[in-house]
């Protein structure tokens, strides 16, 4: 067995034979340390008994399959930035980029007329990327206080989109210690951007809407869900005029991107937050919500096809397809299952039902 390479802060090869029978260790700058061995458990088993003897020697450890062998992989982990996250950045002014443009058409400007004027729509996009940075930055920083190593957000572009980018994801790369933290990562997000959303809807719903007479504020309708409808009455204002060469300012469509990928984000499938969620508060139990999740979504396009010709059923057919495939990449399993307490379980129930007030069966729909 070779073990000469072995850095004295891991466990040694014999300390893992309870989980994992260790016959051969080899050490490369690139890959980490590799373990190779047979597990005496299943895999997921093996996880939790060794990972956490890794975790507290500042190692993340996951196993694998290679060429026939089971393979134990230990790489440092790092839970700092190294250097200037140039990619992200990259992506970030490509995403504000993108969102400007979006919103030079809700605006109803011309920037092939006048390419400065994309600038004007800076509210929209300031709306958009605040509530995103927001909501993953709230991710970060609970992955942070818990150890847990997470990349910088990476937003997404999507240039000639009416919203101008997908969203954003940060990447873990870790192992979960325990389902505290997988709910208090998972939760941060939605709850941070939610209030987000609602300061960005209280701001827009006090501005002045705007006239429209073409582009793309003509040949689509937004419906609005009501956490922004909530908020606007409360305000004594509104998102909805019988003119209908009137819009809500730009902002408040903002907000309306903030409020519909909140509700996305909270489907409790595959990695998204909603499955971090329920994840932690239901165990393994978690798999009869996800299986149902995929054909509440169908039934709802078939519900529109039927009932509302057709409008937004697209949308959740193809979602309906999504989670289906994002189900079968798994959910997050934390290493140890104790269950949460009574006040994190009571912000669960209540992020969830917040969820729901973002949601509207149609929540955009072509009017040409």
């Amino acid at each position: 067995m070779a073990q000469q390479s072995l850095p004295t802060d891991l466990p040694r090869p014999e300390r893992l034979a309870d989980a994992f029978r260790v016959y051969e260790v080899d050490t490369t700058p690139e890959d980490g340390v590799r373990y190779y061995g047979e597990p005496v458990t299943e895999s997921q088993q093996v996880l939790r008994r060794v990972a956490p003897r890794f975790r507290k020697r500042g190692y993340r450890v996951r196993l694998q399959r290679e060429m026939g062998e089971h393979v134990l992989v230990a790489t440092e982990r790092s839970l700092g930035v190294d250097g200037v996250p140039w990619t992200n950045v990259a992506l970030a002014l490509a995403t504000l980029l993108s969102t400007l443009f979006a919103g030079s058409r809700w605006y109803g400007l011309s920037v092939v007329d006048d390419p400065a004027a994309i600038l004007q729509a800076w509210p929209f996009a300031a709306a958009v990327l605040g509530i995103l940075a927001v909501h993953e930055f709230g991710h970060y920083a609970l992955s942070r206080y818990h150890e847990v190593q997470a990349s910088l957000p990476y937003f997404i572009p999507l240039p000639l989109n009416v919203i101008g980018t997908l969203g954003a994801v940060i990447r873990m790369d870790d192992n979960i210690p325990d389902r505290r933290a997988l709910f208090d990562i998972g939760v941060a997000g939605p709850l941070a951007g939610l209030a987000a959303t609602i300061a960005v809807t209280a701001v827009g719903v006090s501005l002045d809407p705007i006239r429209v007479t073409g582009g793309v504020a003509t040949q689509i309708e937004l419906g609005y869900p009501l956490l922004i409808r909530g908020i606007a009455a409360i305000l004594g204002e509104q998102v909805v005029y019988a003119d209908p060469t009137l819009i809500p300012n730009p902002v408040v469509i903002g907000a309306w991107v903030g409020a519909f990928v909140t509700f996305l984000n909270l489907l409790p499938v595959g990695q998204l937050d909603g499955a971090h969620i329920t994840r932690s508060l239901l165990g393994d139990r978690t798999a009869t919500v996800q299986t149902a999740v995929p054909f509440a979504l169908f039934a709802l396009a078939g519900y529109l096809v039927v009932f509302e010709s057709g409008r937004a059923a697209a949308l959740w057919g193809f979602w309906g397809v999504l989670t289906l495939l994002l189900g079968r990449a798994g959910t997050a399993t934390p290493l140890d299952e104790t269950p949460l307490g009574p006040k994190r379980q009571a912000v669960g129930v209540l992020t969830l039902v917040l969820g729901l007030l973002c949601f509207v069966p149609v929540p955009i729909a072509i009017t040409l």
